[in-house]
């Protein structure tokens, strides 16, 4: 394991949804109005994809992937892969001449009435919505286009 002062360009975005298709949003604590699903940084290298997003659910949340109600094969994989410019006021994070970041994309599914705790010095409140309304409130247009593929991506695992 390597640790680095600065966070590393390769992060999760993890929409939780409920079987109906309800998404589960949570509003960033130092920029209110700023909505979104689960996202969080690798704390190294090469920490594996999967491990990142359990750990940045549980993080965040408070759910525990590969607890009774939410076994590991509820995380899915999505094998999606989006790369963005890191927006300026964000960039001092990274190292020296680092601008774009590589965000894996994984869906979770879990019951509509799993409890949630937030981290409070990230987060300040959460909703569960309607996937398109989900995908409206979205600040990141990534963020926005997975929960958009929601519908798409279950009836491609069911068959």
């Amino acid at each position: 394991m390597t640790s680095s002062p600065h966070k590393i360009p390769q992060s999760v975005l993890v929409v939780i949804h409920a079987p109906n298709l309800d998404v589960l949003l949570i509003e960033r604590a130092k920029q209110p109005g700023f909505w979104q699903s689960v996202t969080g940084s690798k704390d190294f290298e090469h920490e594996d994809w999967a491990e990142t997003a359990i750990r940045e659910v549980l993080e965040e949340t408070g759910i525990a992937v590969g607890s009774p109600g939410v076994p590991h094969h509820a995380l899915q994989d999505w094998a999606l892969e989006n790369v963005y410019e890191i927006y300026p006021i964000w960039r001092a994070r990274y190292a020296p001449g680092v601008t774009h970041n590589t965000e894996r994309v994984f869906g979770l599914c879990v019951p509509r009435d799993t409890p949630i705790t937030l981290a409070p010095r990230e987060h300040t409140q959460h909703a569960w919505h309607p996937w398109q309304e989900a995908a409206d409130r979205c600040f990141s247009p990534s963020n926005a286009e997975a929960i958009l593929q929601l519908p798409l991506r279950l009836r491609n695992a069911a068959t």
